[in-house]
């Protein structure tokens, strides 16, 4: 078999501007994360999506689809954040903010008939301790609460078609503390971490 059939792709998805976030410190990590990647036989695969509910949910199973990717990873900003944040799970209900089209789901549902709550298989404390343990220069914490927004409403999308292979990372604004070039560090080091769970 050719090297390159055999070769993994790892999906990454950074979110649009809203809001205050007029540049949206996930999207800039995530591109920045494509100019560093040297994770060896894993390719990787980016997409920026729109802060919008009805996107969310028609664009990340299509991802999924024509990806066929070996991990899936939504990245979003916090505002509160000041570490990387390992989301452990999200929610199916609850989405009444609106989107930067003034949008709300139908029944503040991401996913009709499915649990109200799904955690990933990963474990996010080993790859939080493998970060923190690591030589870069950027710490990480684990949460189980994304926000019910469009952030733990992508995060569902994508845990309820494959909850062993899905995974959320907040990060902070831009520059509190971290660079875009540290931000793409701690994603990589995150990566590297969860790829050992799922491969």
């Amino acid at each position: 078999m050719p090297a390159e059939a055999s070769k993994k792709t790892v999906l990454v998805t950074g979110f649009g501007p809203f809001g205050s976030h007029n540049v949206n410190a996930s999207w800039v990590a995530v591109q920045e994360l494509e100019k560093q990647w040297s994770i060896k036989g894993v390719d990787l695969a980016i997409q920026e999506i729109p802060v919008e509910y009805d996107a969310v949910f028609k664009m990340v199973p299509d991802l999924w689809e024509e990806v066929k990717p070996c991990l899936v990873i939504h990245v979003g900003v916090s505002g509160i954040a000041s570490k990387l944040t390992l989301e452990q799970q999200a929610h199916n209900d609850g989405y009444n903010k609106k989107d930067v089209k003034g949008a709300c789901p139908e029944r503040n549902c991401c996913v009709n008939g499915a649990n109200n709550c799904i955690a990933s298989d990963i474990d996010m404390q080993k790859v939080c301790d493998e970060i923190n343990e690591s030589a870069i220069d950027v710490k990480s914490i684990v949460s189980e609460d994304p926000g019910r927004y469009l952030c733990d409403f992508s995060y569902f999308v994508s845990l309820n078609i494959d909850k062993s292979r899905s995974a959320f990372i907040h990060v902070p604004p831009l520059e509190q503390p971290y660079s875009a070039n540290q931000l793409a560090e701690g994603l990589q080091a995150a990566i590297t971490a969860m790829l050992k769970q799922v491969s």
